[in-house]
């Protein structure tokens, strides 16, 4: 009785979606709460369910539901919730994934930490790309494998039992009381998992955890097409694509923006393809280094999700440390990476570095020939032996356009793998999908970094690539218009509130191609002491942006992001791009990201206006 109401329901929802919904890849943070992420979306919806609206401006003032749609979005939490409903069960049990393999190690990953069993079964056949000897291997996982004729011949296990399928209907759950996850591959649109049992909701943290950080969710497109098929049940349409043609045209555009001929990597989220680059990594040392100690070397307060995606391998893999680098403010990088080398070759470990050029949220770029230098020096071990030289894994999503790695460009000596999150500039925010490429040095790496790409079924989709290679012939000349806005507002800012400490590059290296559209804002504040100096400047901060966002309301947005086609976006770098660094590494400073195509004249008067407010 319930889908006789609930999918009639949808129907009407699918007619009058916002575009938003299907075409945004960054929501507005000032009606998100990351606390309620998904939760609250989904109890606004189910209160218009009732009563039956389905009205578009209804459906418009829902709550966002993540702040990024790699990690959720309004299309996929109804589609969590209707295979819900149909089953009886809450929405949080249901998560759906863009990749076919990862929800399934997700819950080896949770296992593994607890030290708890698994076993693994299906009937038909495995995911093409499940590879039992890796994931063992590599990863750690452990697990039992089986091949079952019926699910009613699945007796009680001592752990987790998994249950993988390929249904064709994927609002079907087998909820036999020996299955703890159902799994349904749903080829080509991605996978839904199903937590079964209160005895396992600890596990819906744990997994949606997984999607935030190694994976996305299944794809705004694609939840459309599943919701579609839901509604009128039917095969699940195959979409004509050029994916060899738009392939071939992205891989071009890469070489030619990046001045590299190796291969590059194209990966459905820069944190999908910095998975791949930990894991590949890990998976050459144990080759080659077996039983040294691997440390991944990264900033602690560079961005969130490159943090805690460095700390949750390290917490996996018995030999992986990681080790902090100081970078920008008070910090030199250099140095840093003198001091850290010397430490890791000491002791006869792999140095693995991750570093963003410019820094996040400082806007720094360290002398890059002594930054070389230090990457290329040689080291010995404490017993005087060769030390191993280290792995650069350079984040350059602030500026994909500088050349590093191409011949006789200055990182090109040096093993150094680039990498770049496609929601930037490559698709001006129109999709989530990453790339990577590496020098000459890194061939071998690269194949390592594919393998485990593939494993985790992370790489791009055909959307995401089709909408890559419409969008990046432009990206450049994108990148320098935004980067004028930016200029423009910055030399604003510094005429109009010389007191405010601006952090941006400067005219010479901007001459010598770095040329970023972020800047970071350090209003100036008052007080007697630190503690009242501190609260000041925060409460300006909002009083700043949320004044933008009132008088600009059509260019000015709350968001974390940046690269996108059109508008200006703020926000305060703890409280999002930081949000999982320690509290004493964090900036509470206002990021600003301005986009080629905006006002900025008007930005300008209303910050005019703004510094007027300041006594």
């Amino acid at each position: 009785m319930e889908d006789q109401k609930m999918l009639p329901y949808i129907r009407k929802v699918l007619e009058n979606m916002p575009a938003d919904w299907l075409n945004l890849t960054t929501h507005r943070l000032d009606i998100f709460e990351e606390k309620l992420a998904k939760t609250q979306f989904v109890d606004q919806f189910e209160i218009l369910y009732k009563n039956d609206n389905s009205d578009s401006a209804a459906l418009n003032q829902l709550a966002t539901a993540y702040d990024y749609i790699r990690l959720g979005h309004p299309l996929s939490c109804i589609l969590e919730w209707a295979i819900a409903q149909s089953n009886s069960i809450p929405a949080k049990n249901i998560i759906s994934f863009s990749s076919k393999t990862i929800p399934v190690l997700a819950i080896l990953r949770k296992n593994l930490l607890d030290n708890k069993n698994t076993q693994i079964l299906f009937t038909d056949e495995l995911p093409a790309s499940f590879d039992v000897d890796i994931l063992r291997g590599v990863y750690g996982y452990q697990f039992e494998l089986k091949q079952v004729e019926e699910v009613s011949n699945i007796s009680e296990f001592d752990g987790s039992t998994i249950f993988i399928s390929q249904q064709r209907n994927m609002a079907a759950i087998d909820r036999a009381p020996n299955i703890d996850f159902f799994v349904n591959v749903v080829a080509p649109l991605g996978s839904i998992v199903s937590i079964n049992g209160a005895k396992n909701e600890a596990y819906i943290s744990a997994i949606q955890h997984v999607r935030r950080r190694e994976s996305i969710a299944m794809t705004p497109a694609n939840c459309l097409t599943a919701l579609k098929v839901l509604v009128a049940p039917s095969a699940i349409p195959t979409k004509e694509t050029k994916i060899e043609i738009n392939k071939a045209q992205v891989l071009s555009s890469i070489a030619t923006i990046t001045g590299t001929p190796t291969k590059a990597l194209l990966g459905s989220c820069g944190l999908s393809v910095q998975y791949a680059i930990m894991m590949g990594l890990v998976h050459d040392a144990l080759e080659n280094h077996k039983g040294k100690a691997i440390k991944f070397v990264v900033p602690p307060n560079c961005y969130g999700g490159t943090n805690d995606q460095a700390r949750r391998v390290a917490a996996c893999i018995e030999n992986v440390d990681i080790v902090d680098l100081p970078v920008d403010g008070d910090h030199d990088m250099v140095q840093s990476i003198e001091i850290v080398l010397d430490q890791i070759a000491a002791e006869d470990a792999i140095p693995y570095i991750i570093a963003e050029i410019p820094t996040n949220p400082r806007v720094e770029v360290p002398d890059l020939i002594p930054l070389k230098n230090a990457l290329s020096k040689n080291r010995t071990t404490r017993n005087g032996e060769k030390a191993i030289d280290p792995v650069f894994i350079l984040d350059q999503t602030f500026c994909p356009n500088v050349h590093f790695l191409g011949a006789g460009e200055v990182l090109s000596t040096v093993r150094t793998i680039s990498y770049v999150s496609g929601s930037k500039f490559p698709s001006g925010g129109l999709c989530t999908a990453g790339y990577c490429v590496g020098n000459k040095k890194t061939e071998a790496l690269i194949e390592k970094i594919e393998k485990h790409l593939q494993l985790c079924d992370n790489v791009a989709t055909d959307l995401q690539i089709e909408i890559l290679a419409k969008q990046m012939p432009s990206m450049k000349q994108r990148i320098r218009q935004a980067y004028d806005n930016t200029r423009a507002f910055v030399n604003f800012i510094q005429d109009t509130l010389p007191t405010a400490k601006i952090n941006f590059v400067s005219e010479e290296l901007a001459q010598q191609g770095f040329t970023p559209s972020v800047f970071s804002l350090d209003l100036p504040t008052k007080g007697n002491t630190a503690e009242e100096k501190e609260a000041y400047k925060r409460a300006l901060n909002h009083q700043l942006i949320r004044l933008m966002i009132s008088r600009i309301p059509k260019e000015s947005k709350h968001c974390v992001s940046y690269g996108q086609l059109k508008g200006c976006y703020w926000t305060v770098p703890a409280t999002s791009t930081q949000g999982t660094t320690k509290e004493g590494d964090k900036d509470y400073i206002v990021r600003v990201a301005l986009a080629p195509t905006m006002d900025v004249e008007h930005h300008k008067e209303v910050f005019f206006d703004f510094v007027g407010t300041i006594s």
